[in-house]
Parts: C-alpha cells; structure tokens; sequence
C-alpha cells in the first residue's frame, strides 16, 4: 500500500497527529509532503493548464514530485487544521493548482480506483467546512472514496487535548483505518462519482470545453463506452 499525505501547514501538531495515527495504522510506504514548505506558489490564473497543458504551469517543475507521489498512491491523505472556518491558505493555493484534473476537465485515470482521506481538527468548530474544501477536490478528481474525518480537540497544543479526547480520536481513526483496509485494491468509485462523470461525458460530446478536454476524452475512448475505472 502507497500512501502519500499532504499536510497543509508546516508544523506538526494536533492535525499532524492525526494523521499520523491513521497512515501508522494503515501501513505501507508513506510519502509525505508540508505546505507551504514543499509547495508554497499561488496559481496565478494564466489559464495555461486549462486551454493548452498542464505543464506550461510556471509552477508545474516545482508541483511535479507531488503531482507524481498522488498519481503513484494508492490513499491519499489531506491533512489541515482549521482556520477560520476553512482550511489553510497554503493547502487552497495547492488544490486550486489542479483544477484542469476535474471531472469536466482532464481528470487522472488512477485517481478513479484510489482512496482519500481528508483530516482536520479545531480547537472549537468549522471542522465540516474544512474537510468539504479538500473533500471538493478529491471528488472532483474522481476519487473512488473520500472519508471526511474532522475532530474539535478544544485545545491549541496537542500535548494539552484531554485523554479522553484523544481516547475518541484513536476509535475513529482505527474504525476509519479498518475501512479503507477492507477497500484496499477493490475500491469502486460511488454512484454519485459515475453519474458527474455521465455528465461531463455528455458535455464533452457537445463540445462545451475546450479543444484540449475534448481530444483527451476521446483519445481514452471516454466518449464512447471506456470507463477509467475499469480495466
């Protein structure tokens, strides 16, 4: 098992542990990265990944070695603590550097066979809030299944959050661990996931995106009867 984690803040505290806890039990070879340590560049909208490729991003060498661990993965873990509300700015300027990997876009076959899990926790709450701004990506990619793990710790250090606390945390990350277990190798993406992509491949037959969308789902035979879930 492949697991590549992308933390969204540099330190490592009460979200870090957490997700620790979880790829500790998961196992397998872990790939971790620290924004904005790893990554720490703001998508400047020159459109470039969307109208002719992804690596005319002024960024693309730097994102590249993430990019690469995603895509070799078997479970992807996003990790970041809560502010305000939201997840931190530094894990926002790294999602919104795949946009051209949506659904309607160019979406990376691997991902429709791979598991996520997205983890934040708070001192008091927005822990919902948080895991749907990773979560929104991780669908979008086509991932077969996003588990949304979210903890108020009521605490800002992690050596101070109360033993029972830390009691409910261990429970649900090993439940959450024994899930992604059993899916291991089997995982099939949500009826929810095949019907956007029903959508955008209607779309793309009318020709709604750009030239470069369109030619991509061809080229896979997207637009036709192929599904990137199955072999």
């Amino acid at each position: 098992m492949k697991i590549t984690v992308i933390h969204g803040q540099n330190h490592k505290g009460s979200t870090y542990n957490a997700a620790k806890m979880l790829y500790d039990r998961l196992g397998g070879e872990v790939t971790e990265f620290f924004l904005p340590r790893d990554f720490n560049n703001f998508c400047t909208g020159c459109n470039n990944c969307f109208l002719k490729s992804e690596t005319l991003c002024p960024h693309y060498e730097k994102l590249k070695p993430i990019t690469e661990a995603m895509d070799n993965a078997d479970i992807i873990i996003l990790s970041s603590p809560v502010y305000v509300f939201h997840a931190t700015g530094a894990m926002k300027a790294f999602l919104d550097h795949y946009g051209y990997r949506w659904m309607v876009h160019r979406p990376e076959k691997s991902m429709f066979k791979k598991q996520a899990v997205c983890i934040c926790t708070a001192a008091g709450g927005g822990m919902k809030s948080t895991n749907k701004d990773m979560a929104d990506s991780t669908f979008f990619w086509g991932i077969a299944k996003t588990y949304k793990l979210g903890f108020a710790i009521k605490e800002i250090n992690w050596n101070n959050v109360k033993d029972d606390i830390k009691s409910y945390i261990t429970k649900q990350i090993d439940l959450a661990a024994e899930k992604i277990k059993r899916e291991y190798g089997k995982v099939k993406p949500s009826m929810k996931t095949k019907a956007f992509f029903k959508i955008a491949k209607s779309l793309h037959k009318k020709k709604n995106f750009t030239e470069n969308d369109f030619n991509y789902w061809n080229e896979r035979g997207w637009l036709k009867n192929i599904l990137p879930w199955k072999d």
